[in-house]
């Protein structure tokens, strides 16, 4: 995937991402938050996912397994606090835009991540980030995007003041920056106690919500950055299923992405094959249709002995001897 690139910019305002996980989880008990699953996948990986458009990306904590590649960090000393932990996760990046993340947002989307970006490229002021609001309009620094060096200067100059950034809370860093707001309930839901993580849990199983999660799930879990039209594909197994019988419905979508692999893979791959494979869906249901007739006719000679039956040439009547 390539680094992202503002509509209309000149291609130059790419964006590195840092995601702060080195957090206590005290209010879970001191789990292993960035590792409790919603949906299958670990809310670290959901939050990488959603950033994976990111030239680099820095996860500040101890390493663990990840389902994207990611370079490490760790502030001085561990557990010194979000703006140490911002610190250390920035000196690995050098993209003029970075994108801010805690590692407990299990509804973050991509399409967030670029909205943030939009705002922050188009912003009529000289704003040093945008950041979202919660639904109680509280800001969420950890869901946000800014200039990087007007972080870098920010946090300089609160390190010499006090000495370290061991300890200091983000409102020292938020106060020091002219930042704009974009409100995104959904994207803003973090997980800090348990009672949060059942809600994000039961949330992914709605009905509308259950195929997307286990779509991007499957991605994940095989690795695969490949954007398709989920909807083309739910009309073919449809189809497959209604025209020739339930079981071709999985079979046939699996025959699909076999097809798309060997022409090159794509998006436009997928919908080529699908294409096609609907099509002959439709022509194999219209066979099976009462007033069904062939594509051509049979090339027969006309009959011209009374009494012929049709395409025999013989007589049907009385043997004369």
């Amino acid at each position: 995937m390539t680094a992202y690139e503002p509509p209309g910019g000149p291609g130059t305002e790419a964006f590195d991402a840092v995601v702060l996980a080195g957090g206590a989880a005290r209010r879970l008990g001191g789990a292993d938050k960035p590792a409790v699953r919603v949906g299958g996948r670990a809310l670290l990986d959901r939050v990488l996912t959603a950033c994976a458009g990111a030239g680099a990306t820095v996860v500040v904590a101890e390493p663990r397994p990840t389902a994207r590649p990611v370079l490490w960090a760790r502030e001085e000393p561990p557990g010194g606090g979000p703006l140490a932990a911002l610190d250390a996760g920035l000196r690995h990046t050098t993209a003029p835009y970075v994108v801010v993340l805690s590692a407990d947002l299990p509804f973050l989307a991509e399409e967030t991540v670029r909205r943030l970006l939009d705002t922050l490229s188009d912003s009529a002021g000289p704003a040093d980030g945008v950041l979202v609001t919660d639904p109680d309009g509280r800001d969420q620094p950890l869901v946000a995007a800014y200039r990087a060096e007007a972080v870098r200067r920010e946090l300089t100059r609160l390190a010499a003041e006090h000495g370290s950034l061991t300890g200091l809370p983000l409102r020292r860093l938020t106060a020091a920056l002219r930042l704009t707001r974009i409100t995104d309930p959904v994207a803003s839901f973090d997980c800090d106690t348990w009672d949060d993580i059942a809600a994000a849990r039961a949330r992914i199983r709605e009905h509308g919500h259950v195929l997307d999660e286990w779509i991007s799930a499957v991605k994940d879990e095989l690795g695969i950055d490949l954007d398709v039209d989920i909807t083309e594909l739910l009309d073919l197994a449809r189809d497959a299923a209604h025209s020739v019988a339930r079981p071709a419905a999985p079979l046939t979508t699996f025959l699909i992405g076999y097809a798309a692999a060997k022409a090159g893979g794509g998006p436009e791959a997928v919908t080529e094959a699908a294409r096609k494979a609907s099509a002959l869906a439709l022509r194999w249901a219209d066979e099976d249709t009462p007033d069904a007739k062939p594509d051509t006719e049979p090339d027969v000679k006309p009959d011209t002995e009374p009494g012929a039956a049709p395409g025999t040439g013989h007589s049907t009547g009385p043997a004369t001897g």
